[in-house]
């Protein structure tokens, strides 16, 4: 037991029962989906009762955290690795009413999400909703800006169903409340294994493993290679150094659909593929700096393991880097799209040595506030409350 599970067993979770409603609890290794599996097993860990429900496939990327109960589902093109929950099925709904919950946690507005707000209300239960990413920024990516303001509807009526809701970061809550999806959010941070993520992990034997000398300096790239991730900014930033003269090499960690059209256009980039646990760490570490400019992020959970393996970050100047990086810091803030401002800033740390390292120490620094167990009992904190709230006013 943790020093943070230590300070919470003191409080009784004996009596909460959580429902928890996924869209892909563990078909996807991606930050959401691990932040959820963490929650459910700091929960289990203080006495909670915990059921989730989610899609399932043949082959997980990783085994899930606690009872996991299949919703029916389809995989939709272009984003085959995704799975799309369609209902709660008769079996399901004996499920919830057999398990009893006390309180309902909804983590992706899909249709089962929207069939277990129905039924947690027609019942006076509580209900949370986490919000993970930014849904309504997606269709931009795929030609379909025009549905955007639709998206942000169908998002906000669903959120005001919502007794309350969690956002990974105070920028993002403030995006929210902007569109008036609720008023009721606090903040479900994420946080970092220390024990993975350190400086301690940089291999400069690694990196001649993939034929990168000891004297190159590495702007690297840790993420799904979807497009949303901002891929088109990367590529444009980095042609520009390369336009300026400015040496480098690009070290791309991550896999996903839009592996082949990175490929082709950085051909000179090293792809390393998916790496997880050690392999992860040691792959960030060994990076000079980290250049992530998605603006769909709502926290940014590559941003944080970069800056606890003492790396500056250059990310674009949205809601989930904002809450981390100190612009002229521990790393840059850039204008979303601005190519020439990300060179800018990418040439200043490659030209820069003790730029990089004063601003990788503070990033360090700021890392450390990011532990799980503090992080997860916030989300304890509101299930308690609400259940607490909906037991007065019955």
């Amino acid at each position: 037991m943790t020093a943070e599970d230590q300070a919470c067993a003191g409080q009784n979770f004996d009596g909460m029962r959580v429902a928890l409603f996924s869209g892909n609890y563990n078909c996807v290794r991606d930050g959401a989906n691990q932040a959820l599996n963490r929650l459910v097993g700091y929960l289990l860990r203080q006495g909670a009762a915990v059921r989730v429900y989610s899609p399932t496939i043949e082959n997980p990327p990783f085994e899930p955290v606690g009872d996991l109960v299949s919703l029916p589902s389809i995989a939709v093109p272009p984003r085959v690795e995704y799975q799309v929950p369609l209902g709660l099925s008769r079996a399901v709904r004996r499920d919830l009413k057999a398990f009893a919950p006390n309180v309902v946690h909804v983590s992706s507005p899909d249709i089962s999400a929207h069939r277990a707000v129905s039924w947690a209300r027609n019942r006076g239960l509580p209900v949370l909703a986490s919000v993970h990413t930014r849904f309504e920024t997606y269709f931009q990516y795929y030609n379909l800006a025009w549905f955007e303001p639709v998206a942000v509807a169908i998002l906000r009526r669903f959120y005001r169903r919502c007794d309350a809701l969690v956002a990974p970061s105070e920028s993002f809550a403030q995006v929210l409340r902007g569109q008036r999806m609720n008023y009721d959010i606090n903040i479900w941070s994420r946080g970092v294994d220390r024990d993975i993520f350190n400086p301690a992990q940089r291999s400069l034997e690694w990196r001649r493993s993939i034929g990168i000398a000891d004297d190159e300096l590495v702007i690297g790239f840790h993420s799904r290679l979807v497009m949303e991730k901002g891929l088109d900014v990367f590529s444009d930033a980095i042609d520009e150094l390369a336009r300026r003269g400015v040496k480098h090499r690009v070290l791309i960690i991550g896999e996903g659909p839009a592996r082949k059209w990175l490929e082709n256009r950085l051909p000179q980039a090293v792809f390393a593929g998916f790496l997880a646990g050690k392999d992860l760490s040691r792959g960030v570490a060994s990076m000079d700096l980290l250049f992530f400019p998605s603006v769909t992020e709502t926290f940014g959970n590559v941003t944080l393991e970069a800056m606890a393996c003492r790396l500056p970050v250059v990310a674009s100047q949205a809601a989930g880097s904002e809450s981390l990086v100190a612009d002229g810091a521990s790393g840059r803030l850039i204008t979303p799209g601005a190519i020439s401002q990300f060179a800018d800033a990418l040439q200043g740390y490659l030209e820069n040595a003790g730029l990089r390292t004063k601003h990788g120490a503070e990033g360090e620094r700021r890392s450390l506030d990011y532990a799980w167990d503090r992080i997860n009992q916030t989300v304890a904190d509101t299930y308690t409350r609400l259940i607490r709230q909906r037991t007065v006013k019955g």
